[in-house]
C-alpha cells in the first residue's frame, strides 16, 4: 500500500491519462468520477473552463505531462479541501489490499441501512429476497478483474468488516459467473447486484443459487458512475 494514499492515487491518475487512447475522455472520466465542474477545474487552474474543455473534447492537442501534473494535483486539491474523500476511498481500497480497477468502491457505513431503500437509490430490481434485509456496507467489484486476479482469500476481503453488504458485480453479461465464484469461495454476502444487466438477461439458474445461499439478488441498468455515486451519497 502507498504510503502517501494522495501520491498514489496521483500517479494513478496521470498514468491513466497519460497512457489512455483518448486523454480527454480520461480526464474527463476522473474529473466526473471527483464531482468537479470544469468550471471549478479551471478555476483551480487559473484558466477558462474552455481549456478544459478543449482537452476534454480532443479540440487542443493531448496535455503534456507537467500539463497532466498540474490537472491531477488540481482535482486532488479540490478533494481535500472538500474533506478528501476521494483520496480516503483509495486508500481504503488499497488497505484492503486491492487494486483500485479490481474494487471500485468499498464503504463500512455508520448505522445499517435498509436494502430496499439502498435498491431504490440505484434504481435496482430485486429477483430473489434474501434473509437479511437491513445492511452495513458494500463493495463494487469488476468482475472480469475480480474473477482472473484474486484468490479465494481475495474473495473473502471483499467483504471489509462485515458479510452483511451489497456486493456489487460490474462488467457481466449474465451473472453467472460472479455467482459461482461466490459458490467456492464461501461465506456468502447478504445482498448481491448485478450491474447493467435486466431480469431478462439474467443467467437462468441466478435465482436457484440465491435463493439455495439465502442472499438477495438484484440487477439494475443505471449507468456506472451514476450508480456509484448514488451508493456514496447514500452511506
Amino acid at each position: 500500500m502507498d504510503a502517501d494514499p494522495r501520491a498514489g492515487l496521483a500517479e494513478r491518475i496521470a498514468g491513466e491519462i497519460t497512457l489512455s487512447d483518448d486523454p480527454g475522455a480520461t480526464l474527463r472520466k476522473w474529473r466526473t468520477d471527483f464531482d468537479v465542474s470544469q468550471t471549478a477545474l479551471a478555476d483551480e487552474l487559473d484558466v477558462s473552463s474552455s481549456v478544459v474543455s478543449d482537452y476534454e473534447s480532443g479540440r487542443r492537442e493531448s496535455p503534456g505531462i507537467a500539463l497532466v501534473s498540474r490537472l491531477v494535483n488540481a482535482l486532488l486539491d479540490i478533494d481535500e479541501r472538500r474533506s478528501g474523500e476521494h483520496i480516503r476511498q483509495y486508500a481504503r481500497v488499497l488497505s484492503a489490499g486491492f487494486d483500485s480497477d479490481v474494487v471500485l468502491d468499498l464503504r463500512e457505513y455508520p448505522a445499517s441501512v435498509e436494502l430496499t431503500a439502498l435498491y431504490d437509490t440505484v434504481d435496482a430490481t430485486e429477483i430473489v429476497s434474501g434473509d437479511r434485509d437491513r445492511i452495513t456496507g458494500h463493495t463494487v467489484i469488476d468482475s472480469i478483474n475480480a474473477i482472473t486476479r484474486l484468490s479465494g482469500d481475495g474473495f473473502y476481503r471483499l467483504y471489509g468488516q462485515s458479510t452483511s453488504r451489497v456486493l456489487g458485480f460490474t462488467n457481466v453479461s449474465r451473472g453467472e459467473s460472479p455467482l459461482v465464484a461466490l459458490r467456492v469461495a464461501n461465506p456468502t454476502p447478504s445482498a448481491v447486484l448485478l450491474h447493467g444487466l435486466t431480469p431478462d438477461d439474467l443467467w437462468e439458474h441466478a435465482p436457484d443459487l440465491a435463493q439455495r445461499d439465502g442472499f438477495s439478488l438484484a440487477v439494475t441498468e443505471m449507468d456506472l458512475e451514476e450508480m456509484l455515486t448514488a451508493l456514496r451519497e447514500h452511506a
